[in-house]
């Protein structure tokens, strides 16, 4: 019996002191599950969720030509990210403070038994791909109603590479930015910003719609609006949720989170649009909540619930007025408000992140030696790179795609409506 125990014991001892190397590399079916499932859930973000936001968004004239920009994009991001994109974002490369290397180019080593941590990695190839081909379309809302269909589908392929992949690998696939220690857990810069000022960008080098500020230009299904808003806010529990890349408690309070700051800036929207514009809308409502589900993109793992209420209160007042206030300021034809959506509202997520991280506003803290003064410095010189960095490339290749294909369509065809002229297709037989 002593022998039997002995053997026990010592059994005992040798699996104690392997599981902490083992667990690196073991596949956890708990983990692999849902990390599937987040991968689904932001598919479903951006089809249907957000091609039937945009759609409803624009005239009945230009409703396919916003699904058919949404859809196409997210596939032929599908195709580039396993091509170059994934290698590019997440291994390293001669430029790794900005760029990883070629080495896993067309997926190349991976197999089904590869893990990246406890998942397999080709669940987490495909989770970050969901990532990649959601942030271009997102810029589709910018130029809607005006830009040619071929002009999209190159603009996007220079964008991914030259802005889109360079902020990611800085972020997270261990380049300048993440030396810095900037906290952005889901993808406040990378997604947010990055696609928000490329927006600003693109509207402007296209310039405004015909007749824009001397015809009304209503949303033409609000519905439509409403639906793809909701499947955006399930579909974020993926985004958000899914970045842990586990099913832990971390997990949870980015569940937590990322619901208070929603619903928070819902609230602060609606107040606002009250009290400025008598009437509390839909179409507010809407719009409030993606910008909640931006602002708490960044933050998500760092702050505590009511730091998450106090961040959506925030953004839902600031957003508003930067599709109002600041869009008539400038007068800039952002048709469908990504800028003053996306790009305000993960600036405010980002920098938002540097205070209520604190343990004073019930965040998780900040890393050893580091103020909460530090911490906003750095949120502050990510948001800066990140602007810069793709606003000048975006300029660029947006003049590029001018030179090659032409932006716009002719004033004839706009008037007529992309729908018919750029895809030979109508939304509604009337």
């Amino acid at each position: 019996m002593l022998r039997k125990i002995l053997s026990l014991s010592v059994l005992t001892g040798i699996l104690t002191a392997a599981t902490p190397a083992m667990a690196e590399d073991m596949l956890n079916s708990g983990d692999t599950a849902w990390m599937i499932v987040a991968t689904v859930l932001v598919i479903m973000m951006a089809v249907p969720g957000l091609a039937l936001f945009y759609g409803g968004l624009v005239r009945t004239k230009n409703m396919l030509s916003v699904l058919m920009q949404v859809f196409v994009t997210f596939s032929l991001m599908s195709i580039l990210w396993a091509m170059f994109g994934y290698s590019l974002a997440f291994t390293e490369g001669p430029f790794n403070s900005v760029i990883g290397g070629f080495g896993k180019s067309f997926l190349a080593g991976i197999t089904p038994d590869s893990l990246s941590g406890s998942i397999p990695e080709y669940v987490f190839v495909t989770f970050q791909l969901t990532f990649a081909a959601i942030t271009p379309a997102l810029i589709v809302g910018a130029f809607a109603e005006r830009i040619k269909f071929s002009a999209v589908l190159l603009f996007m392929t220079g964008w991914l590479f030259l802005c889109y992949i360079p902020i990611a690998h800085m972020v997270w696939g261990g380049g300048y930015l993440a030396g810095l220690g900037a906290m952005d857990f889901a993808g406040g810069t990378v997604v947010h910003i990055n696609a928000g000022i490329a927006a600003l960008v693109g509207c402007i080098v296209l310039g405004k719609r015909v007749g824009y500020g001397k015809e009304a230009m209503p949303p033409h299904n609000l519905t439509f609006t409403m639906v793809g808003a909701s499947l955006l806010w399930v579909g974020w529990f993926g985004f958000n949720v899914g970045s842990e890349l586990a099913a832990d408690g971390t997990a949870g309070l980015v569940l937590v989170n990322t619901q208070l700051c929603t619903a928070a800036a819902v609230i602060g929207w609606l107040l606002i649009e009250w009290i400025a514009r008598g009437k509390p809308t839909m179409l507010g409502g809407a719009s409030g909540a993606i910008a909640g589900l931006v602002a708490i993109t960044p933050a998500c793992a760092f702050v505590g619930p009511m730091g998450a209420i106090i961040l959506g209160l925030i953004a839902g007042i600031i957003c508003f007025w930067a599709v109002t206030g600041l869009k008539s300021m400038f007068g800039y034809d952002d048709s469908l408000d990504v800028f003053g959506v996306h790009g305000v509202g993960g600036i405010v997520g980002a920098i938002g992140t540097g205070f209520l991280a604190s343990t004073s506003f019930g965040g998780g803290g900040f890393a050893e030696g580091v103020t909460m003064g530090g911490q906003v410095w750095v949120q502050i010189v990510s948001v800066l790179v990140t602007i810069v960095w793709t606003g000048v490339i975006s300029f660029i290749l947006f003049k590029i795609v001018d030179m090659i294909v032409g932006l716009r369509v002719p004033e004839d065809e706009e008037r007529e409506g992309l729908d018919a002229t750029q895809h030979g297709e109508v939304a509604y037989h009337l």
